[in-house]
């Protein structure tokens, strides 16, 4: 993980104490923290894509770690969320999982077993991000062609040729060729394949 540029984790739990021995490890390993003591807390700060990952207590007054994944998962926001969970919480724990939360960790756990799932779950927000980046990148060129040159490329992504291009749009060879350069160069494209990679990002 690189100095310069520390991800941030959140940490949300009822238990000062333990919110304070969970700042102490991960600022010791290189991240940034952000604690809160409730859900509703952790919701009036955040904001989506600002954290790497979410430490959660599963049972909490107020709105449950359990609600706060839900809400989460509401509003399409995919930050990895690993529960932190006492004994008789584990199968609300694994019921968490199936509905997308990253992980769950029995308390009282290994300082580097919690480590290593964090450093997992940052790799996993990194990718996301940058699975988003190219999907956002993708679409912004291609909403620069223009309406000929888009059927035209939809056209080349589907397989077909200069000659299949013209007879199904109603126009000639040279005009297929003339679109078919300049939507290529607007969508950053150098090759078929590149093109096909593209519109798949976009989608």
């Amino acid at each position: 993980m690189s100095a310069a540029a520390p991800r941030l984790v959140y940490v949300v739990d009822d238990d000062d104490a333990f919110r304070d021995s969970l700042r102490w490890l991960l600022e010791s390993a290189g991240y940034r923290t952000a604690l809160f003591p409730s859900a509703e807390r952790f919701l009036e700060s955040y904001r989506a894509g600002s954290g790497a990952c979410l430490l959660l207590d599963v049972r909490m007054p107020g709105l449950s770690g359990i609600e706060l994944q839900a809400e989460l998962n509401r509003r399409g926001d995919r930050l990895p969320v690993i529960f932190l969970t006492g004994h008789g919480d584990v199968p609300m724990a694994v019921e968490a999982v199936k509905k997308g939360a990253f992980y769950f960790l029995e308390k009282p756990f290994d300082d580097r077993e919690l480590l290593s799932l964090i450093e997992e779950a940052v790799q996993l927000d990194a990718d996301a991000l940058q699975e988003r980046g190219r999907r956002l990148a993708a679409i912004a060129r291609l909403a620069s062609l223009t309406q000929r040159e888009r059927e035209v490329l939809e056209l080349v992504v589907a397989g077909k040729k200069n000659k299949q291009i013209a007879e199904a749009l109603g126009i000639s060879v040279k005009t297929v060729e003339a679109h078919r350069a300049r939507g290529m160069e607007k969508a950053g494209a150098s090759s078929v394949a590149e093109l096909v990679q593209i519109a798949l990002d976009s989608r």
